[in-house]
C-alpha cells in the first residue's frame, strides 16, 4: 500500500457550531495557526476554506450556495504556505461556479475540490441550532468546464463523491480524456442530506469496489460516533484520510479536540499502528501526480 496521505480541514462555520475550539470565529490568523499545527502533526494536504458567505435562504433558481471573498482566499493560502510545505487544496465546492473559476485563475492552487454530484447537504449536528442547508446542481457541462480549466492551469481536481454517481461522472470525464489519471477521489460517509452514504465499514468496501480503475481514493467521515472506526476501515483498504474540525471535532465520544493537530496525530497513530507510514508533502505529491514544489 502507498504511504498514508492525511488531509486536514481545520475550520467550519456549518457542521459543528457548538465546538468551543473552532478557530473560524477567532479570525483568519487563528485559522492559519491551526493549519500550521495540522501540517506540523503530519498532514500533507491543507483543505482550506477562505472567507465566504452562504446564502441566507434558497434562491429563486433553487440553489443555496456560497459567495467567495476572492482576495481573502489568496491571503489565507499565502499565510499558510509562507513557511510550510503543504499541498494547497481549495475547498467550498459549493461556491458559485463563475467565482470559483476566477479564484483558481487568480491564485492557481495545487488542487481544487469539485463536487461530481449535486449538493444536497443538511448540517444539523447541533439540535439546538437551525440547520444549515446547501443546494446546487453541478451539471456535466459544468464538470467538463472544470476539467478543461484545471488541465489548462495545472490544477489537480479533487473529485468529491458523496455516492457512486460521482464515480460515474468521473469515469465519463476520464473517458473523454479531460480528467487526468490517476484521479483523486474523496468519498464522503455520513454527510447528512440527500446525497448521504452511511458511515459503515460495509459502505467503505462498496465504495472502494466501484471506484474508477487506477484512482487514488480518500475519505471524509462526518459522524462523531463512527468517525474513527470508518477511517480505520479506509486505511485497512488502502485509502487515504481526511480529518479536522469540519468533519469531526471529537477525539472520543463527547470529548472535543483542543486543536486540529490532535486529530491529525490520532489518525497518524492509527495509520502507523495499521502498518501505513505517513506521507510527507513531497511523497504525497508523487502519489497524487503533482509536480514537485517549485516546478
Amino acid at each position: 500500500m502507498d504511504k498514508l496521505i492525511i488531509t486536514v480541514t481545520c475550520d467550519s462555520d456549518s457542521a459543528f457550531p457548538g465546538n468551543p475550539h473552532n478557530p473560524t470565529p477567532k479570525g483568519m490568523k487563528a485559522v492559519v495557526e491551526e493549519y500550521h499545527r495540522g501540517i506540523d502533526a503530519g498532514a500533507a494536504i491543507s483543505h482550506i476554506h477562505g472567507p465566504r458567505r452562504l446564502d441566507d435562504a434558497i434562491q429563486p433558481d433553487g440553489t443555496r450556495l456560497s459567495t467567495l471573498d476572492i482576495p481573502g482566499w489568496g491571503e489565507m493560502a499565502g499565510m499558510i504556505s509562507a513557511d510550510r510545505d503543504t499541498i494547497m487544496q481549495y475547498g467550498i465546492a459549493s461556491g458559485r461556479f463563475p467565482q470559483r473559476k476566477e479564484l483558481i485563475r487568480t491564485y492557481t492552487p495545487d488542487m481544487l475540490s469539485v463536487a461530481f454530484v449535486a449538493h444536497d447537504e443538511c448540517f444539523d449536528y447541533d439540535p439546538n441550532r437551525i440547520p444549515k442547508e446547501i443546494y446546487g446542481t453541478h451539471t456535466r457541462a459544468e464538470l467538463e468546464e472544470y476539467c478543461l480549466l484545471c488541465a489548462e492551469l495545472g490544477v489537480k481536481i479533487e473529485v468529491e463523491a458523496f455516492h457512486t454517481g460521482g464515480f460515474w461522472n468521473a469515469q465519463r470525464m476520464i473517458d473523454k480524456g479531460i480528467l487526468a489519471a490517476p484521479a483523486w477521489i474523496t468519498c464522503f460517509f455520513g454527510w447528512k442530506g440527500g446525497a448521504w452514504t452511511p458511515p459503515t465499514a460495509d459502505a467503505v468496501v462498496y465504495m472502494r469496489s466501484h471506484l474508477p480503475k487506477g484512482s487514488n481514493w480518500n475519505a471524509s467521515v462526518m459522524d462523531p460516533e463512527e468517525h474513527w472506526r470508518v477511517l480505520s476501515a479506509v486505511i485497512s483498504q488502502g485509502g487515504h484520510v481526511r480529518v479536522g474540525m469540519e468533519d469531526n471535532p471529537f477525539l472520543t465520544s463527547g470529548e472535543y479536540a483542543r486543536t486540529n493537530a490532535e486529530l491529525v496525530e490520532k489518525i497518524a497513530r492509527i495509520g502507523r499502528d495499521m502498518g501505513r507510514e505517513i506521507a510527507s508533502p513531497a511523497e504525497a505529491r508523487e502519489i497524487i501526480g503533482l509536480p514537485a514544489r517549485g516546478q
